[in-house]
């Protein structure tokens, strides 16, 4: 059985709606940090729009890098947030409660993460609306519909409007309660945003029965998204992106960078709102346990996809893998990439000590998507590197430029700051779902028998 702690009910409310009511000073200084990198990503944006993609590290052959990188790390960050709170939805697992929606919300501000990369890439952003829109009648110009980069927008939009519904109808009976207990602006907003919530029984069926459509709504959508990611590249024919192993490939490994993302946030949310007594060292004991399991399968298509290069023992294969095994500096971000996301983490997730400290969760989260970035980046960059002989190359080898740093950092902030905002504006705990569990830790008696409110662990 899950441990449990009992919560007095006005003690959920004050504890839950504390930072939403009430603004610490710590807010305005984190806030304004990450402000000064939006700022500087910003601005490094605009040169790129005023004088050219010349500012970036690109050669003849190199045209997809740093950016495309970003948009498939972010892409993939998304995708365990909604799939975690999902499948746990689905299967009524108890321990799901507190961590759902730092979950949710940390896949909202990843994909609107993702969406701004491809704009950044293209240079002149206001060009992109060509990939997916009619823009030349007189001479019949369309987007060509066979291309995989016009199915990333229908894509992503549908997963980043699902998830925003999903996180929507979660939220509409911790608005009411918001409503009741703010005065001012605050009252007006929960009073628009909750909709006549009052709590009365067909208004939490038709909510309970929304939350389960859109949950097993949302799982084929989040599996399709990252294929079609996969897709991106596999479509290209280019020696080592066409592969059909990339698809599952890139699912598995959003999935592995994704739980690591909300292992991160999670911690973040329990430091900053101080919800020690909501999310417990249990809940980083039983997430690690899901890791351990993610991992072994990001290391079977991992495997794969190396074997696949090497079996079918084209030249140009060969040479990519040789790039990543034996060539510095490229060898030398593999085998970091190698250690980061496998060779460190997997070993400590074995042990419950290190699964239930904090701390331990927290570093080695990091530790994965470091890992997993630099995966993204010697996929996206080593086959390219390799497309095409030239007779001259005005950059011998791609080497990132200080404005791709800056904007990828800029990226950090942007959903960082996001994720910061949405949790002073709207509670990142679930109030009701609190609640609920602690109404099931009741034990109620079954004819001779007292058992738990819920058995389901």
């Amino acid at each position: 059985m899950q441990e449990r702690r009992a919560l007095p009910m006005p003690k959920i409310n004050t504890d839950l709606l504390d930072f939403v009511l009430h603004t610490p000073r710590w807010y305005w200084i984190i806030a304004a940090g990450l402000l000064l990198l939006l700022g500087a990503a910003g601005v490094s944006e605009g040169l790129i729009i005023v004088i050219g993609l010349q500012l970036l590290g690109l050669s003849n052959v190199q045209l997809w890098a740093v950016f495309i990188t970003n948009f498939i790390f972010w892409v993939g960050i998304s995708h365990a947030g909604v799939m975690v709170s999902a499948i746990l939805r689905l299967t009524h697992a108890e321990w799901r409660r507190p961590i759902t929606r730092c979950a949710e919300v940390l896949a909202i501000f990843s994909l609107m993460t993702a969406g701004l990369f491809p704009l950044i890439h293209t240079g002149r952003v206001w060009r992109t609306i060509y990939w997916f829109l009619p823009y030349d009648f007189t001479r019949g110009i369309w987007p060509s519909v066979r291309s995989a980069l016009i199915w990333d927008p229908s894509a992503i939009v549908t997963y980043l409007t699902g998830t925003i519904l999903f996180v929507y109808v979660d939220l509409i009976p911790d608005l009411a309660v918001a409503r009741d207990r703010s005065h001012g602006w605050r009252h007006a907003l929960f009073s628009v945003l909750a909709m006549g919530f009052k709590g009365t029984s067909r208004q939490w069926r038709i909510q309970t029965a929304a939350g389960m459509l859109l949950s097993a709504l949302i799982l084929p959508v989040f599996v399709s998204v990252h294929s079609i990611v996969a897709w991106d590249l596999s479509m290209a024919i280019l020696p080592g992106w066409h592969s059909t192993i990339l698809a599952p490939y890139f699912v598995i490994g959003a999935v592995h960078s994704g739980v690591a993302g909300v292992v991160t946030t999670m911690v973040a949310i329990r430091k900053a709102l101080r919800a020690y007594d909501y999310i417990t060292p249990e809940h980083f004991d039983t997430i690690g346990r899901l890791q351990i399991v993610v991992a072994f399968g990001y290391i079977f298509f991992f495997l794969m996809d190396f074997y696949f290069g090497l079996f079918a023992r084209e030249p140009v294969e060969v040479a990519i893998w040789e790039l990543r095994l034996t060539t510095p500096p490229i060898n030398l971000l593999f085998f970091l990439q190698v250690i980061t996301a496998v060779l460190i983490p997997l070993p400590i997730w074995f042990f419950r000590r290190f699964r239930r400290s904090v701390s331990a969760m927290f570093w080695t989260s990091i530790s994965v998507n470091i890992g997993m970035w630099l995966e993204r980046y010697l996929l996206v960059t080593n086959p390219v590197s390799l497309k095409q002989p030239f007779t001259f190359m005005w950059v011998p080898v791609y080497v990132p430029q200080p404005v791709e740093y800056i904007i990828t950092i800029g990226g950090l902030a942007f959903a960082s700051f996001g994720i910061l905002t949405f949790a002073k504006l709207l509670p990142i705990i679930p109030l009701w779902d609190v609640k609920e569990g602690q109404v099931l830790l009741q034990r109620v008696r079954i004819g001779r028998v007292t058992v738990p409110g819920v058995i389901r662990d």
